[in-house]
């Protein structure tokens, strides 16, 4: 078994993409308020600050801060997960493993990380996260994709809202 290895800072802010199982999901965007409120659910059980949030139909991306002495963001996206994928229905493509092991199927095990280290760093996963949809043929503009903060100006960060 492979040796996942994770940078923990308290307090720290920490770039997340976080995946669907499947590559041609759209659940991310056609349940956008379902995953709107597993967030919320989230961050009421476990408080983080989101300054960043790009939702494609098969991924996002979303830069957290945690509270000061905090660095828990595994648990923190292990609730996310299960709450959305709780009120999905089962998909029909789950493999043997996922049934075995009591999976639904909705996500991919895993989630890749990067801790923030300086303000340039921030703005370069910023601009990553929010050119994303463009990458993928989504729209043209960064903001032009409704379920961004691209189209927000503040530079610091801000509660959930609607993305």
């Amino acid at each position: 078994m492979s040796q996942y290895r994770r940078f923990y800072v308290p307090g720290g802010t920490y770039f997340f993409t976080v995946r669907c199982h499947s590559r041609q999901a759209t659940y991310l965007t056609d349940h956008i308020d379902l995953l709107r409120a597993a967030t919320r659910v989230t961050m009421n059980h476990a408080p983080f600050t989101i300054d960043t949030a790009v939702i494609l139909p098969d991924h996002l991306h979303m830069i957290w801060t945690l509270p000061v002495g905090d660095s828990d963001f595994s648990s923190r996206w292990r609730l996310l997960k299960a709450t959305f994928s709780r009120h999905m229905p089962t998909p029909l493509d789950r493999t043997a493993v996922m049934k075995k092991r009591g999976e639904k199927g909705i996500w991919q095990r895993r989630f890749w990380e990067h801790v923030i280290r300086d303000a340039d760093d921030l703005t370069r996963h910023r601009a990553f996260a929010h050119a994303a949809p463009v990458r993928a043929g989504l729209c043209a503009r960064p903001q032009d994709w409704v379920h961004s903060t691209a189209q927000r100006q503040r530079a610091t960060a801000f509660a959930f809202g609607p993305i």
